[in-house]
């Protein structure tokens, strides 16, 4: 079972030589590098979020196995819908998804389910692929798509679902909160309000995360899935937040009035 790319020559090039040429302008395996927990990661086309999400992955060690979450911009029948068996392909080449660790957060967790159809047309989860293929010449994945229902009691769950599940498999894992941050308002408000949430996320608080972004309308697609990565972390020995990068889509199209921000960060 292969996943075909559902947005390569939209998101991202379809051509493998422009897609790789572009993402090695976006990267640098000289940057010094520490070993994570998990990172977040934006999600655009990657002319406006690419060079956030380059300089994040490039900041990392970068392990054998990834479960990569993100937000379900279509909408999806279970709360927590993930793949477990087959590969992902982009122009890059395929993925293969990792069955042992899907089949181990299935045990962990019933809010989780094997759900193919979440996945079909979801762009937060195939934008990472680029980078991790460009860094890493082999690694298994678990794509997790979250439900925007999904409130915090049941991302207190995934959480602990992810932590043990990562555990069990006795090998390095890195967890990949997908997320945008602030869309479609002036610069000086999302740089405003993105840094609410950026403290949160710095200062490994899911909870207030969680909390900031309702009070303070932030409209962030993936503060979910990023709650419960955080979760996770903590749960996992991270003790810190690192913002490695953060911009708005105004730097690549030049309107600051109407931007999407950007933010990267490492969490270890």
């Amino acid at each position: 079972m292969v996943r075909r790319p559902a947005v390569a020559g939209y998101f991202y090039p379809k051509r493998a030589d422009e897609l790789k040429s572009l993402v090695k302008g976006m990267v640098d395996p000289r940057a010094d590098k520490e070993k994570a927990r998990a990172v977040v990661s934006p999600h655009a086309g990657l002319i406006y979020s690419g060079l956030v999400a380059g300089a994040v992955y490039s900041s990392v060690i970068l392990p054998e196995k990834f479960v990569i979450l993100g937000p379900s911009h279509r909408g999806q029948r279970s709360l927590f819908a993930i793949m477990d068996q087959g590969a992902w392909r982009t122009p890059l080449g395929e993925v293969p998804l990792d069955s042992g660790l899907a089949e181990s957060l299935l045990r962990h967790s019933a809010l989780i389910e094997a759900d193919e159809s979440a996945h079909e047309e979801e762009h937060s989860l195939e934008v990472q692929l680029p980078f991790l293929q460009y860094l890493k010449p082999a690694f298994s994945i678990v794509p997790l798509c979250v439900s925007p229902l999904a409130d915090y009691g049941a991302l207190e769950k995934l959480g602990t679902a992810l932590a043990g599940a990562v555990r069990e498999s006795g090998t390095d894992v890195l967890l990949v909160a997908s997320t945008d941050m602030s869309h479609y308002v002036s610069r000086a408000t999302a740089q405003k309000k993105d840094s609410l949430a950026i403290e949160r996320m710095r200062a490994l608080d899911a909870r207030g995360l969680y909390d900031v972004v309702q009070k303070e309308d932030i409209s962030m697609c993936g503060f979910q899935p990023t709650t419960a990565v955080i979760l996770a972390a903590r749960e996992l020995g991270a003790g810190r937040g690192d913002l490695i990068r953060y911009m708005t889509s105004g730097e690549t199209s030049g309107d600051f009035n109407q931007v999407v921000g950007y933010a990267g960060l490492r969490l270890v």
